[in-house]
């Protein structure tokens, strides 16, 4: 049951479903009054990500008059939340000039990933129209690997001179611009080399005419631009980070990665180690084609076929030879295959989560697989001997 809350956003109860199915049947129900002014009263005093939800499930005609009532920022987070397939199909909807004012309420590391997954043309286009200096840094966010620190960092952040004081740094914070959170201010010498960083803590309870220098942290830790994302992300939590600084080969600070960012980071991955696990990969999504498709699944499915292929040998070897042994064996057929498939996928989770968190990181790959293999063995081994105990209960039953 829906409960307006104090603030005019509406609170939900403990089901999600329900939540959804709620959200949903009366967006429809204004929708289907053709009354726009209640819809976008209706639609103000909701989240962004329960709007974007709900977008997801709506035909195009529905999206497009919901885009129409909603304001400029609220339309930006929700074409930034919406997944992938939705966003392609409001990309078509949207004219451009309204993208371009989509583009222009989001944040340039947002605008850089909503940018990316525009045709060139269209792209080039978009960041012709918007203010130069906010297209020069995007274009640049757009020049790193979209699974790099370089291409998930915000390139806005707060940096004073090793040579200020307190106070000077406080006054750029005021001056500062930034609708984020910020943790700390990065202090940088005279060249733009990093230093380290100085905590708001600090910053707030030390004399106003304390050197900056005085304060710095030179244990810093921070990432290289061209770090890995599931690196950085590991880099996050062993360490317990909110905030780090992004820095380019000379050691310049470029940008910051936050939290935030991090855990979007984390949900990709984790969605990427599934479809791996599950012998397939995220491209199949992205690709209409069954053909494509079938393709990525049989090179995973191939090796088992090849397994499969060795145990009909064995079966047809003993078909002529030994009639009784070719019978047992055929008992047993859906138990290897079974064990077989489970074993892989034990394997294939162990492996891919372990080299996803870390945890195998410092073993070479030779090892790890030197490692599974052996355990393989012992597997393989344990459950011959148990086979074999069963055949020659059943054969001595006969």
């Amino acid at each position: 049951m829906l409960v307006p809350a104090e603030a005019g956003i509406v609170v939900w109860g403990n089901s999600m479903p329900d939540k959804k199915k709620q959200l949903l049947h009366h967006i429809e129900s204004l929708l289907g009054a053709d009354d726009s002014l209640a819809l976008t009263q209706f639609l103000n005093e909701q989240r962004s990500s329960d709007i974007a939800e709900v977008v997801e499930l709506l035909d195009n005609e529905q999206r497009r008059t919901i885009f129409d009532v909603l304001d400029k920022p609220i339309a930006a987070e929700v074409l930034e939340k919406v997944d992938e397939a939705t966003r392609a199909a409001l990309f078509e909807l949207l004219e451009d000039k309204e993208l371009k004012g989509v583009v222009s309420e989001l944040d340039l590391d947002d605008a850089a990933d909503l940018l990316a997954e525009l045709p060139a043309e269209e792209r080039q286009q978009l960041l012709q129209s918007i203010a130069p200096a906010d297209s020069a840094r995007i274009k640049k966010l757009m020049s790193y690997s979209e699974d790099s620190a370089g291409g998930i960092m915000d390139p806005v952040v707060i940096s004073v001179p090793e040579d200020a004081t307190v106070a000077e740094a406080v006054s750029k914070i005021r001056a500062a611009e930034i609708d984020e959170d910020f943790f700390s201010v990065y202090v940088v010498d005279k060249t733009g080399r990093f230093l380290g960083d100085v905590r708001i803590r600090l910053l707030l309870t030390g004399p106003e005419d304390t050197k900056i220098s005085t304060l710095i942290d030179p244990d810093t830790i921070y990432v290289t631009a061209d770090a890995d994302q599931e690196e950085v992300r590991n880099i996050f939590s062993k360490n317990d980070l909110i905030v780090a600084p992004v820095l380019d080969r000379n050691h310049k600070l470029i940008g910051r990665i936050t939290a935030d960012r991090i855990i979007e980071v984390a949900e990709e991955e984790a969605a990427e180690d599934l479809y791996t696990m599950a012998g397939t990969d995220a491209d199949e999504l992205d690709k209409v084609s069954v053909f494509h498709a079938a393709r990525v699944r049989m090179t995973w499915l191939l090796p088992c076929l090849i397994g499969t292929g060795v145990t009909a040998l064995v079966l047809m070897y003993f078909e002529h030879n030994d009639p009784l042994i070719y019978v047992v064996a055929v008992a047993f057929v859906p138990m290897i295959a079974a064990i077989s498939g489970n074993a892989g996928l034990q394997t294939s989770t162990i492996v891919v989560s372990g080299l996803a968190t870390g945890h195998l990181i410092a073993l070479k790959l030779g090892q790890v697989f030197t490692r599974e293999a052996r355990i393989a063995f012992l597997i393989a081994l344990s459950c011959g001997i148990l086979g074999a105990l069963a055949c020659a209960v059943l054969l001595n039953s006969k």
